[in-house]
């Protein structure tokens, strides 16, 4: 018998029952529950919940959100049910630093990370060759300070034409617009260094270099209004010493950068990810 793969999500005060009317009402459906992760915070009240689960073939996704509407307002739930066969559409963004680009068409294009790579878009044309590389559409939208409003109209109208999951800012140098920030809210992630704010502006990797920093890493958050520091998903970090130079140091960043970047991505597509005021709960 064909089986089909679901992820569902939820959020909700934290009270008893809810693992069991849940559970109970995949065991009615005949679903075989293939992972369940959970968590309660004490300090928010909220219950977080993850569970995958096989669904026998004569069900589908529809039925699946009718049946499970009276539990969740019983419950006042806010949930999501995922097709987990379904790979969501990402739009990645880029200026001048490729690398964190290049792990994830890599990535994709291996089939290590379960996700379609719908269109890239850039400020530059430096990466047209290597998103035909690929056979992905590349968009090069420039922008100023003047056209700045009809460029993120622009990456907006592309998001809704290609049915895009989850926009990727991999190394984009621009900082979005409150109005598109709240547009992508909840399905943009961003990733820095985490020298900020104590190494702002450009060539951070030098001016850590020149402190003689001993740890340097990566932080990869939601993308909101308030610059870097949107819910954070994933962080990293390595050692370094005084004999590395600057360029030693940006090429530890960039293998950083980009691992972290991945991780981020992976946990968003695989739906492990619940916000929880301004953190997350990411479900391994």
């Amino acid at each position: 018998m064909q089986h089909n793969d679901y992820i569902l999500t939820l959020s909700c005060p934290d009270r008893t029952g809810i693992v069991y009317r849940v559970s109970g009402l995949l065991f009615e459906l005949g679903c075989s529950i293939l992972d369940s992760q959970q968590f309660g915070d004490e300090e928010t009240g909220r219950f977080f919940l993850r569970v995958h689960f096989d669904l026998p073939g004569e069900g589908d996704a529809a039925m699946l959100r009718e049946k499970f509407a009276t539990v969740a307002a019983d419950y006042s739930m806010d949930w999501q049910i995922h097709d987990a066969r379904q790979k969501p559409r990402l739009l990645i963004m880029v200026s001048k630093q490729g690398h964190c680009l290049n792990d994830l068409l890599f990535r994709v294009g291996s089939g290590q990370l379960h996700a379609e790579i719908a269109a890239i878009v850039s400020n530059h044309n430096d990466y047209a060759g290597l998103a035909a590389s690929y056979g992905i559409p590349f968009h090069h939208l420039p922008v100023t300070a003047e056209t700045k409003t009809a460029q993120e109209h622009q990456v907006l109208e592309l998001v809704e034409r290609e049915r895009i999951d989850l926009v990727v800012l991999a190394r984009y140098m621009q900082i979005l617009s409150a109005d598109l920030c709240h547009a992508l809210a909840g399905r943009a992630i961003n990733i820095h260094h985490s020298f900020l704010p104590s190494f702002k502006g450009a060539r951070p990797y030098h001016q850590a270099h020149a402190r003689g920093v001993k740890l340097i890493g990566a932080t990869a958050h939601y993308v909101t209004s308030d610059l870097d520091e949107g819910p954070i998903i994933e962080q990293d970090i390595e050692r370094v010493d005084h004999t590395m130079t600057a360029q030693a140091l940006t090429q530890v960043g960039s293998d950083i950068e980009s691992m972290v970047l991945s991780r981020a991505v992976r946990s968003h597509v695989e739906h492990r990810i619940l916000l929880n005021r301004n953190k997350t709960v990411v479900f391994r």
